[in-house]
């Protein structure tokens, strides 16, 4: 049987999924990873820990089939910084796309590059969670750390490289740097020269279908692989996922419901936001580009809730409890900032909150303020795409974990007024590098006939109930006025005597 293997290094698991020519799932296996956060807005991972988890899920997906798949792909979290030495030594923990701590150089890279510029080039802001602040920051806090550096890589690169013993990274991937020519998919030498980053650090760019290296012996070895077996780039796991979804044209757009939330809208050609409010990026399928906004905790800001205040219960019966309450939880609304906050805002400081409590509210109207409070920050990004010139879709595909539960699907589609078709693996960012791969070995001619063969679709949600405007009003206004209260707490200015 002809198969390929998909691989997402995410932020809590490594992930192996593994996709017959027919586009049938004939197995999946995931390993966890571990997160540090040792101070506020750090979050770092050991990427050592990433490839035990990459081969441990390797095997089991191998051993449980007996198969071997005839070429790989990988997907992963995007932006994070993986620094090798010069003996391909890993040099500190890497710093994830969740790390905020690099606020103070997204300014430097404004003031070297130029505002306008940099966005005009890039496509893109400079946001704390990028991999261009990283480096900066590293240079600032860590001179011995950054004199060392030989190689700058993205988390599935790392993985590529301990696969295949060759340096590459796919073109959605490098687009989340802040270092890339959006338009001519390249390298952008002005802003490396710009930020006095050497172009020799940097792996060679190439497009989502692309055969990158081969498995060598030693990953054979460790995996279960055949030694020879051909690696391509993948994807940035947001891009990734839209090949999984078949979010590739711009009549079809995604939204996927993992422990970030992401709105993703391909593109023709390249499209960007001229105040670099939105992302914009090259999508994984050739001569595709795409924009996306990105809230950085929705399925995250569930889960927080959970584990914090109902660990012990089961979370369909969780939400089954706000099913009873009336859309708008009787005036109780909920700030999903707890991570900060990536688009449309770009604020690090952002907090979460729950905002006009009273006795008259339950467990059920918390949990349906936390569910409403996450579609609200979607609604905002649809507005912000669209208002980027971007025409609306004719369908959106919403995936992720939180996609599974059929109310917070029925919340999302009524305040952000469009139907939601469902896919049917949950796995989408892994389907998609398996798509990409089987592109790669020949299986299927373009991504577009991928799509076709593994992506499968299934129920639509219709909105249908209250889009909650007046509540969704009063989320935006609730940020707007907390936001100097946020960034007082975040320099340390405020006092408990202040009003």
């Amino acid at each position: 049987m002809s198969c390929v293997l998909g691989i997402d290094i995410s932020t809590t698991a490594s992930k192996a999924l593994l996709v017959a020519d027919t586009g049938d799932v004939l197995a999946n296996a995931s390993r966890p990873h571990s997160n540090s956060s040792p101070r506020p807005l750090w979050s770092e991972q050991d990427p050592g820990e990433w490839w035990q988890a990459v081969a441990g899920a390797i095997r089991d997906v191998l051993d449980g089939t007996g198969l071997c798949p005839n070429a790989v792909g990988l997907t992963g979290q995007m932006h994070g910084l993986v620094l090798l030495g010069s003996r391909e030594q890993v040099l500190r923990p890497a710093m994830l796309w969740n790390d905020g701590r690099s606020f103070a150089q997204c300014h430097l890279i404004r003031d070297r590059v130029g505002a306008a510029r940099l966005v005009a080039l890039t496509g893109n802001n400079a946001y704390a969670g990028f991999t261009a602040p990283k480096l900066l920051w590293v240079r600032s806090e860590e001179p011995s750390i950054f004199a060392n550096i030989a190689h700058v890589l993205l988390p599935k690169d790392f993985i590529r490289y301990r696969l295949t013993e060759a340096f590459g990274t796919d073109m959605a991937g490098a687009g989340g740097t802040l270092l890339l020519d959006l338009k001519r998919r390249t390298w952008a030498r002005d802003v490396l020269q710009g930020l006095d980053i050497p172009l020799e650090w940097l792996p060679q760019t190439h497009e989502g279908p692309e055969i990158t290296g081969r498995v060598c012996a030693r990953a054979a070895v460790e995996t279960g692989l055949r030694e020879g077996t051909p690696v391509v780039a993948g994807g940035g796991d947001q891009a990734a996922q839209a090949v999984g979804v078949g979010a590739i044209d711009p009549e079809t757009w995604a939204v996927t419901l993992g422990t970030s939330g992401v709105v993703f809208a391909p593109c023709r050609e390249p499209r960007y936001d001229a105040a670099g409010r939105a992302h914009a990026f090259p999508h994984a399928v050739p001569d595709r580009w795409h924009m996306m906004g990105v809230m950085l905790s929705a399925a995250g800001s569930l889960r927080w809730y959970h584990d914090t205040l109902a660990a012990d219960m089961d979370y369909d019966a969780l939400l089954d409890e706000a099913a009873d309450v009336a859309p708008g939880s009787d005036g109780l609304i909920f700030l999903p900032y707890l991570t900060g906050e990536r688009t449309p805002h770009d604020d690090p400081h952002a907090l979460g909150a729950f905002v006009g409590l009273a006795p008259r509210h339950t467990r059920g109207h918390m949990t349906r303020s936390v569910l409403e409070g996450v579609a609200f920050g979607l609604r905002d990004n649809f507005r912000l795409l669209q208002a980027a010139g971007l025409p609306p879709p004719k369908e959106v595909r919403i995936s992720g974990g939180g996609a599974r539960n059929a109310l917070w699907r029925q919340i999302i589609a009524d305040i952000v007024g469009v139907p939601l078709a469902s896919v049917e693996v949950s796995e989408g960012a892994a389907l998609g590098a398996a798509a990409l791969a089987g592109v790669g070995a020949g299986l299927w001619p373009t991504v577009q006939q991928a799509c076709k063969t593994v992506v499968r679709t299934g129920a639509v949600t219709l909105p249908v109930g209250a889009a909650c405007d007046a509540a969704y009003e009063r989320f935006r206004e609730l940020y707007r006025r907390l936001r100097p209260f946020f960034a007082q707490e975040a320099t340390g200015t405020s006092t408990s005597g202040d009003t």
